[in-house]
């Protein structure tokens, strides 16, 4: 039986279909426990796992934040958190990694900033376990359903926090995704020619703050990952060949840790053949429900119908 925990750094556990839509997104993938790549940092290190900041926000930081010169609310403030998170692994319960969260944020926020800084922790945990029941677009690459999966995300963030914090936890990143959807749109755009896409986005790019056109570049690598993703699976690439072409593109750690992405999306669909299988074989709801609490967490549980229901017709017969 799958254990059910809550980890840190990835308490929404966000199994199966859609699994690099949160590359694209800018949150974590669906059982990594480290905390989001590092900006400014390449493909390699975008699609491997970062480390925890040095030292406490707040001690020998000097940048502004969102609200004027809070030292809270800064750009790290997001990566404070989720190292944080990621300190303390693997909980029973959301309310359980909060617990554990008063132990730790003296060793991620200088002391004037620990109080208020643990209670947005614990919001963001909030946070983190409402991203887990959203539904991911079934083609992340569509342009119109990314749009619509990341407004979604943008609502439920402005659901738990305010005007100031959102903007230090996600400003930059919204900007991405800004820059990200319009790429996509472009390159899907059968009516420009090469050039007018060149041209098009040539312009987007530039519309984007100097500090970050790098981060922007590693969307676009995370694109390319999900399309090569993509055309391996239609192709039926195996492991070793899968590892070649993504060493080559990213490097040996990205390609370790796309290979991870590749065993838990066949593990995770393993499980649904086996439950829908049985449930198409017209077992009793007990037995269902047995195989149910057998297979799945109770995290993926309330992503399974879901997950079903984004199959083809031919896989849920």
């Amino acid at each position: 039986m799958h254990k059910a925990v809550w980890a840190g750094g990835a308490v929404a556990a966000l199994a199966g279909a859609g699994a690099l839509w949160w590359f694209l997104g800018g949150d974590t993938s669906p059982t990594d426990t480290a905390p989001p790549a590092a900006q400014g940092q390449g493909p390699a290190q975008a699609l491997a796992r970062a480390a925890p900041p040095p030292h406490p926000l707040g001690q020998g930081r000097t940048t502004p934040g969102a609200a004027g010169n809070d030292p809270l609310l800064t750009p790290g403030l997001r990566d404070a958190i989720e190292a944080m998170l990621h300190d303390a692994g693997e909980a029973g319960s959301p309310d359980a990694l909060k617990l554990r969260l008063e132990a730790l944020v003296g060793q991620h926020f200088a002391p004037e900033m620990t109080t208020r800084a643990l209670a947005l922790a614990r919001r963001y945990v909030d946070y983190r376990v409402a991203l887990g029941q959203l539904r991911p677009p079934a083609d992340p690459l569509d342009p119109h359903a990314m749009r619509q999966a990341l407004e979604q995300r943008q609502k439920l963030r402005l659901q738990h926090f305010d005007g100031d914090e959102y903007e230090a936890l996600f400003g930059q990143q919204q900007l991405l995704d800004q820059a990200l959807l319009a790429r996509l749109e472009i390159e899907r755009n059968t009516a420009l020619s090469a050039e007018e896409k060149r041209k098009a986005l040539a312009e987007t790019e530039a519309q984007l703050p100097a500090p970050l056109r790098a981060q922007r570049s590693e969307s676009v690598a995370h694109v390319g990952a999900a399309q090569q993703t993509a055309a391996f699976n239609a192709q039926g690439a195996d492991d070793a060949t899968r590892f070649a072409q993504r060493s080559a593109t990213y490097g040996a750690e990205a390609a370790e840790r796309l290979a991870r992405l590749d065993r838990e999306e066949r593990d995770w669909n393993a499980r649904l053949d086996q439950y829908q299988q049985a449930r198409s074989a017209g077992q009793d709801a007990a037995r269902l429900d047995q195989l149910r609490q057998t297979l799945f967490t109770p995290e993926e549980q309330l992503r399974l119908e879901g997950a079903l229901g984004l199959r083809s017709p031919a896989q849920n017969r």
